[in-house]
């Protein structure tokens, strides 16, 4: 049945897609970060869905009467010198072009829809329908996982859909951590009670899933973007209130064996799997200064770590999104991953400078500062995790630009007022009155 519903939701939205091909957004963001044929049982857990979507877009961006173009911003240039440079670094892989071009396709769809996107997400419409399709895809398995760690009071680990970028428990635990702040954007947005409440809901079964996942490296990120939160609220003191409450009884609600699991942090010289990492991360160092182009992909094998490991016999993966581009792409990989991350979170800074004090763009601040505060639970998090080509944090990337390119339209003084009014209610996707 499951499978039957995926495939029929599917297909029937593909004339959707042709006669809107903003829509496919919608589509695209669900199949590939929720992941629904993965709950299936049948033929569609292989079937590829995200290909046909992807397919109808193309076509029907092709076929559309609109241009599409990528956004003119300095965080586009340098997303595709990343995007180039990891094709440079596959061609002088450590282990040849045959090893590693089936991790560079996989790669390359996922940085290419995300190109795609960019063209397509260009109004307030369509960036709220791409927040609203990351909040209740992650969001499903945050309220899942949260119910479940409270029927079995935390004495089972939380972990992410099979065969999925977040299948693990670490990984999934990340990912709830990322959407909270997108869910608290959305409160804002709500008219009701029941719906600011439900949100609220979800956010509290989130923040309860990532804890029950077990993950230290989750347990960092929750910490840290809870004080970035608090920080970038507009409203201090009821937040204040809600997490003085709401942390210290999520953490009571855990059983001693999780408190034991994170307190393993303060002794992490004496945890394998600790060492292990750090075995891995000096790995990556050795090999990204002794190849400029890095490893290329492919690179956690015997033969690498015999080589650049302090100890080779201890093979992992990077385990942290830094050190993984770091032995992958070298040094010059590094430097435009994080000038990436930084310009990101700059234009979000340009967005809440430039949209202050006007009424028409103060979702547009809330947008870019939660936004903002997501990135920051990526980053710490990620420091622990092998997510450096996990598609949320490229769509919070595509939303923070397209937010960046309404209020740069919105808020210039210079132009006509009926001009901006025109710009307010096609980015609203409305028609004027």
């Amino acid at each position: 049945m499951r499978d039957l519903l995926v495939t029929l939701l599917v297909f029937g939205s593909l004339p959707y897609i042709f006669k809107r091909p903003s829509f496919g957004v919608v589509m695209w963001i669900w199949i590939s970060v929720m992941n629904p044929h993965s709950q299936g049982w049948g033929f569609a857990r292989t079937f590829p869905f995200a290909a046909v979507i992807a397919a109808t877009i193309v076509a029907a961006m092709v076929l559309h009467k609109d241009k599409f173009r990528l956004p003119a911003h300095p965080v586009t240039w340098v997303f595709l010198g990343f995007m180039g440079w990891m094709s440079v670094t596959s061609l002088f892989s450590i282990h040849g072009v045959d090893v590693v071009t089936t991790q560079w396709i996989k790669v390359y769809k996922i940085f290419g829809m995300t190109a795609v996107v960019m063209m397509l997400v260009r109004t307030r419409q369509e960036i709220e329908w791409l927040v609203w399709t990351v909040v209740v895809s992650l969001g499903f398995y945050g309220v899942k996982g949260g119910i479940f760690t409270l029927r079995s009071g935390g004495n089972f680990r939380v972990w992410g859909p099979e065969g999925t970028f977040i299948d693990g428990n670490n990984e999934v635990a990340l990912a709830l951590v990322v959407v909270i702040p997108l869910m608290y954007y959305l409160i804002g947005n709500m008219r009701t009670r029941w719906a600011k409440g439900a949100l609220l809901a979800a956010i509290l079964l989130c923040a309860l899933a990532s804890l029950g996942s077990y993950s230290r490296g989750a347990a960092l990120a929750i910490g840290a973007m809870t004080i970035v939160l608090w920080l970038k609220s507009q409203n201090k003191a009821p937040l204040g209130v809600l997490l003085a409450l709401a942390v210290p009884l999520l953490v009571l609600l855990m059983p001693s064996q999780w408190h034991e699991r994170i307190d393993t942090i303060n002794t992490y010289q004496e945890d394998s799997s600790a060492m292990g990492r750090i075995n891995a991360w000096r790995m990556a160092f050795n090999l990204a200064n002794d190849r400029l182009l890095g490893g290329g992909f492919e690179i956690y094998d015997g033969q690498v770590f015999a080589r650049y490991a302090p100890i080779p016999l201890d093979v992992h993966a990077a385990h942290s999104i830094y050190f993984q581009v770091l032995g992958e792409h070298g040094w010059i990989g590094l430097a435009l991953y994080l000038a990436l991350g930084v310009m990101v979170w700059r234009t979000g800074a340009a967005i809440v400078r430039q949209a202050a004090g006007v009424a028409e763009l103060q979702w547009a601040l809330r947008l870019a500062t939660m936004l903002q505060v997501s990135l920051v639970g990526f980053a710490v998090g990620g420091a622990f995790l092998s997510l450096a080509y996990f598609d949320v944090p490229y769509l919070i990337m595509t939303a923070m630009v397209a937010t960046r390119m309404i209020v740069a339209r919105q808020a210039t003084p210079q132009r006509p007022l009926a001009a901006r009014r025109a710009d307010l209610h096609a980015d609203a996707g409305v028609a004027p009155t």
